[in-house]
């Protein structure tokens, strides 16, 4: 009996540490899609992705641990029409060694530090090593702790860095559909820093904080031949506790290809979020750079 009633009171804390996602105070405007090619073997994969201030400088890393950046070309009216690649380097570890494809090359976070640091966390070996620069040898970070779920592809997910050197990292997976994701924080050592919400099939794929301090989260839906589905919340964290949790886009199935990678930036008007498909290195598949602009809900203005 006692441990029914301790089981009762923890999934009732559960509950209120993460609740449901309320009604937007913002939605979010579509401005454009580019699909991105180039003919390279390395290619493709793309499930991380950080934007400059700028809105054109940019990293893009793929999940075969290779980090493209460069520049982004836009017209007058701030949408893609170009990407010009200025460098590629293929990520080493800690010896110096260039990563290979598969269990020690799964990369899938991204995440650059205002000291221009790089943050790149793995699925299959999962970890999180830092970078001096894209060349760099990698510096592991203190090994994770255990957590539900995490498996040979399904580890850390989504990096991301708020403005103050917070790092923080979230599981594709959380062990259970009715089991919050852990948030890790990073501060010489790894800790729970929150839990946030899972939606049955939905799975953390990218996160980023945005210039208001907020914490986006993008999610993914694989519905099989229909395709996929892409999800955006965005939540104010605090230790302990997820405040104002929105939902500000759901895509319908095929609408877009598979968007792993979210950057959230300023671009002078706005807030605006620019994310990146995954490939999977399948002809039938493309690399896509979708972007949608943050508007603030007039009723919602009102409101407040």
């Amino acid at each position: 009996m006692r441990h029914r009633r301790l089981r009762a009171l923890s999934l009732a804390l559960a509950a209120m540490l993460t609740a449901p996602p309320a009604m937007a105070d913002a939605v979010l405007d579509y401005v454009g899609t580019y699909i991105w090619s180039r003919d390279e073997a390395s290619f493709g994969g793309f499930s991380g992705l950080e934007i400059g201030p700028d809105g054109r400088s940019f990293h893009a890393l793929t999940d075969r641990a290779h980090l493209y950046w460069g520049r982004i070309e836009r017209d007058d009216r701030g949408i893609v029409r170009g990407m010009a690649v200025a460098g590629r380097a293929n990520l080493r570890d800690s010896k110096g060694q260039p990563l290979p494809p598969g269990y020690t090359g799964d990369s899938e976070g991204l995440a650059i530090g205002p000291d221009g640091r790089i943050h790149v966390s793995f699925e299959g070996l999962n970890r999180v090593a830092a970078y001096d620069g894209p060349d760099a040898p990698a510096t592991p970070l203190p090994s994770l702790p255990k957590l539900p779920g995490i498996g040979t592809n399904s580890g850390l997910e989504a990096l991301a860095i708020a403005d103050d050197g917070t790092l923080i990292a979230i599981p594709e997976r959380s062990g259970a559909e009715e089991r919050p994701f852990p948030v890790l924080r990073f501060d010489g050592a790894w800790s729970e820093h929150a839990r946030i919400r899972r939606d049955a099939r939905w799975l953390v794929v990218g996160a980023d904080f945005g210039p208001d301090g907020w914490l986006y989260v993008l999610e993914r839906d694989f519905r099989g031949i229909l395709g996929f589905a892409s999800r955006v919340r965005r939540m104010q964290l605090t230790p302990g506790v997820v405040q104002q949790d929105e939902i500000l886009l759901e895509t319908r199935p095929l609408q877009y290809d598979n968007l792993e990678g979210i950057a959230v930036w300023d671009d002078g008007i706005g807030i605006r979020l620019t994310m990146i498909s995954d490939d999977n290195f399948l002809f039938v598949q493309r690399t896509e750079i979708v972007e949608y602009r943050l508007r603030e809900d007039q009723a919602a203005a009102m409101r407040n």
